[in-house]
């Protein structure tokens, strides 16, 4: 590279990330190829439209890119083209999750997701986010004596606020999702039923966590946690009389962004490749018992893990503990400069500050596709534990 600058600066963050223990769950690493295909010369062409609706010339080989991504993500997930539609330009989670609403609910129309400091993703209503300005928020959240979802509490207030579309799927909730009973709710109050399974996506992919696509009307994804991809992000819907997928292509394009990133839809067509392979479902199942693992030996030390354990590739510490321990922000700063990346979250009846919360997120995707297993995670909450009661 000739601008050495920058050369030097993505060197550091080679070396930062190789000496690091990466426990963030919404991280992991790609492959070479997947970076292959990421810096290769389709960031060069301009592809706005649709494949066979293009509206530059050029575009041949950019069709078959988004076919071809398209065709595998249908096919990692088990899903009839005649029955489901995919949408492959979202940029990321935020803008897939923002498409869906402005082409199936009207504005000033009503969207309800869980609460952000229960679990919930900004997207899914959130006061700070477009999707809490252009849309009423209805959130739910988790019972205060379980800290899991009351699907009875949901139902209820469902069928009071009558929302256009009800969202499953959160960003720092470590229990597996009911979808039959979210897709009960929806019914009752007439809502779609949308599932964000960003962070969930390679675990079903991998046979290690329940699919969505039997009970929802949509499902988004990003392709870069547990399915090991580029950032990135996919749409599913069904294909009905409703027409979801084309008031959705309609909101990614011409509604929210212009011309595709070839390169980015590429590369995560690698990535949905690589999740179809036999040994991604050997990763998968070996992501959950890490975290089952990790979760459990913090909590044999002492340190209260939020409801009690976890499903998935997740899990929440309550490291102040009602004042007894350390906040969220301290915890993770101790931990990074110990070498152990984390991040500061909220757990369900937080009273603390966003910034400066009651409890950490960890995550084993990463250091799973590293190698680690069971013993390595013991270590690991033995390392963590110490440094937290120093």
């Amino acid at each position: 590279m000739k601008d050495k600058e920058i050369q030097k600066l993505i060197e550091q963050e080679k070396k930062r990330q190789k000496s690091v223990i990466n426990l963030i769950a919404s991280e992991n690493y790609v492959s070479q190829d997947v970076l292959e295909a990421l810096g290769s010369e389709l960031t060069n062409k301009y592809a706005e439209g649709y494949a066979g609706h293009r509206y530059y010339g050029g575009n041949e080989v950019s069709d078959k890119i988004e076919s071809l991504c398209k065709t595998r993500a249908l096919k990692l997930f088990k899903l009839s083209p005649k029955k489901w539609a995919v949408n492959v330009q979202a940029l990321s989670g935020s803008p897939a999750n923002l498409a869906v609403y402005l082409g199936l609910v009207p504005l000033g129309g009503i969207i309800m997701g869980m609460s952000l400091t229960d679990g919930g993703h900004l997207t899914h209503g959130y006061k700070v986010s477009a999707t809490g300005k252009f849309w009423k928020a209805v959130q739910y959240g988790v019972d205060p004596k379980t800290e899991r979802i009351d699907y009875r509490a949901v139902k209820k207030l469902a069928k009071k606020e009558k929302p256009n579309i009800i969202i499953a799927g959160f960003t720092a909730y470590p229990r597996n999702i009911d979808f039959k009973k979210f897709r009960e709710i929806a019914d009752a109050c007439g809502a779609y039923l949308m599932v964000d399974m960003s962070h969930t996506a390679g675990l079903v992919a991998g046979g290690a966590c329940s699919s969505p696509f039997s009970y929802a009307d949509v499902v988004t994804t990003t392709t870069h946690k547990t399915l090991r991809g580029p950032r990135s992000a996919l749409i599913f819907s069904r294909m009905d009389k409703r027409e979801l997928n084309k008031k959705i292509d309609k909101a990614i394009f011409p509604g929210l962004q212009g011309g595709p990133h070839l390169n980015q839809i590429a590369s995560a067509a690698v990535a949905l490749a690589e999740a179809a392979r036999p040994d991604f479902k050997i990763y998968a199942k070996q992501i959950i018992k890490n975290t089952k693992t990790l979760a459990d030996e913090l909590k044999k030390l002492g340190w209260r893990i939020v409801s009690g354990g976890t499903d998935t590739h997740l899990a929440l510490v309550d490291t102040w503990m009602n004042g007894k321990g350390i906040s969220g922000k301290e915890a993770s700063d101790r931990l990074e400069k110990a070498g152990i990346i984390v991040n500061k979250n909220t757990i369900p009846r937080e009273t603390r500050s966003p910034m400066d919360p009651s409890g950490i997120r960890i995550g084993t995707a990463a250091e799973t596709t590293r190698g680690k297993k069971e013993k390595d995670m013991k270590l690991i909450a033995r390392k963590i534990d110490v440094i937290l009661k120093r």
